[in-house]
């Protein structure tokens, strides 16, 4: 049998003025926390640094896993491991000097990934397989919330399965943008092994009961 799916709630689409409350709520259906970054230049929303990622990180004790989807990652991976997250992944072409930066994360104690967005190519990522702990499919362009999930997107969930396996290497597969209760099912099929999920569980009326329900269909 195949690993059991993790579930990381993404707190971009939780109510910031019941931030503590809401966090609290999903708590304890929790594997990670999934925390966007966007700085408005790599993709044209902005939405929060390393303050919020230190505020977070008071709150709970649910490992926190940082989305950077920013310029400038190698002057900033410090700062976001300080306040407090646990994984980092970024974009192939967010910078030049793509293998020093995931080591630069990993000096820092902190589980490097990267992330792919649907007009990347997965050859360009397969040199990195060997370095990282996890990929991020983002099955959705980044930077804008509410969009449909592309579910051509999970085919590269067994790809980059299969690319790293050739390199001896054994990572995670995350998914992220547009999964829901409707699709939940397509997601682990295609071998998904942590599954991001914003609306379907913040912006439910009873968050803690939507959390629960996601958690309970991964189970």
């Amino acid at each position: 049998m195949g690993r059991k799916a993790k579930l990381a709630p993404s707190i971009l689409n939780a109510d910031f003025s019941r931030l503590k409350e809401e966090i609290k709520a999903v708590e304890p259906y929790s594997d990670f926390l999934h925390l966007d970054v966007m700085d408005g230049h790599f993709v044209p929303n902005i939405t929060f640094g390393p303050m919020l990622v230190e505020a977070v990180s008071k709150i709970t004790d649910v490992p926190i896993d940082c989305h950077l989807m920013i310029y400038n990652v190698p002057e900033w991976v410090e700062s976001f491991a300080e306040a407090g997250a646990d994984r980092l992944s970024f974009h192939i072409r967010s910078c030049r000097d793509v293998e020093s930066v995931i080591r630069a994360i990993r000096a820092l104690n902190v589980s490097p990934g990267l992330a792919v967005s649907p007009e990347d190519q997965l050859f360009e990522l397969k040199p990195y397989l060997g370095m990282v702990d996890f990929v991020l499919v983002m099955s959705v362009y980044p930077g804008f919330g509410g969009q449909e999930m592309m579910p051509e997107m999970l085919k590269r969930v067994d790809v980059i399965k299969r690319d790293a396996a050739e390199v001896g290497a054994d990572i995670e597969v995350e998914v992220d943008g547009g999964v829901k209760i409707e699709n939940l099912d397509q997601v682990l099929d295609a071998g998904t092994d942590i599954v991001v999920v914003g609306s379907s569980i913040f912006k439910r009326d009873d968050v803690s009961a939507a959390a629960a329900q996601v958690k309970a269909l991964l189970d």
